[in-house]
């Protein structure tokens, strides 16, 4: 295979990386394996152009992404639009896609993982036609990423523990709005805390990943609205892989999910792939399955993937 790798050197792990270093390990690796590997090295805020010029070629047969998740999330979006292979480099703080891929998350293993690895057929999800590759959310989800985005971090652990403080905020002041939901025709009204809609329904991690993107079909979750106590309550279950047990949430599955939200009278925001973005009165979510062409594993695609290609 002729591949392109793009890496966003201030994504996670490549801030302490010698990037020097990995990329010659990384053409090395590939090379004994029969493929050929170019690699760009870029900054984060030229990574989106950097990404949809590589997915434009047409004389590649494979991407290579390397970052955190918003990184890997729009290599997808472009990935999905253009028919190109996607190989996904774990670079990031929680790096769900590959957690879901099964691609070993230390960056130098990653490699060696995905030059043996095999092309297999994906799932992916659109909201309002942008493509998500894990979930998107509103809500509680939401507000927790805006009073983290507020706040000053440098590092891994600094985004971790933004996290937390946010999460407390969030558990001070939980959100409470309606919306009107229409899951494969079935349609409610509801008062909720929160809304996900999963790229395929959420396994039992508490880290909240799909254990396969193979299904054919969106995880919708929706949260009664909550007190700060069922917020702590709801958080503990979610951490214990017991969310499906917590009486406040509500799971159905389907391939098309639409959302209204007739109160909306300001600016309000949605996440998608982790990454904070306007939201409107209504949101259109879709299910396209078998859609993204992926590099995962051989031995995790023979044992698990129905959906396989030929071998990379």
């Amino acid at each position: 295979m002729r591949i392109q790798a793009i890496f966003n050197k201030d994504g996670g792990t490549f801030r302490t990386t010698d990037m020097e270093a990995y990329v010659r390990h990384a053409e090395r690796v590939f090379g004994d394996a029969g493929h050929h590997l170019d690699c760009d090295v870029v900054e984060g805020a030229d990574i989106e152009m950097a990404l949809r010029r590589c997915a434009d070629r047409t004389d590649l047969d494979a991407m290579l992404a390397g970052g955190g998740d918003g990184t890997i999330s729009a290599a997808a979006g472009f990935a999905w639009e253009s028919g190109i292979s996607l190989g996904v480099v774990p670079a990031g703080t929680m790096n769900l896609f590959a957690r879901t891929l099964r691609i070993p998350l230390n960056i130098w293993h990653a490699l060696d993982a995905l030059a043996e690895g095999t092309v297999a057929e994906a799932d992916i999800g659109s909201a309002n036609g942008r493509a998500f590759v894990h979930q998107f959310s509103a809500g509680m989800h939401a507000r927790m990423v805006r009073l983290r985005n507020a706040m000053t971090y440098r590092s891994r652990v600094g985004k971790m523990a933004a996290n937390v403080r946010a999460a407390v905020g969030v558990m001070l002041d939980p959100p409470d709005f309606e919306v009107e939901f229409d899951v494969d025709g079935v349609k409610e009204h509801r008062r909720v805390s929160a809304i996900n809609v999963s790229n395929n329904r959420f396994g039992n991690d508490g880290l909240l990943y799909a254990d396969d993107v193979t299904g054919g079909h969106l995880g919708f979750y929706v949260a009664n609205p909550l007190t700060s106590r069922g917020v702590a309550r709801l958080a503990t279950d979610i951490l214990r892989g017991k969310l499906r047990e917590n009486a406040d949430v509500t799971e159905m599955t389907g391939s098309a999910v639409d959302l209204h939200f007739p109160k909306i009278d300001r600016a309000v925001n949605c996440v998608i792939d982790g990454e904070l973005l306007p939201m409107g009165k209504d949101v259109a979510l879709r299910l396209h399955a078998g859609e993204l062409k992926v590099i995962v594993p051989r031995v995790e695609a023979q044992q698990s993937s129905p959906r396989n290609e030929a071998a990379a």
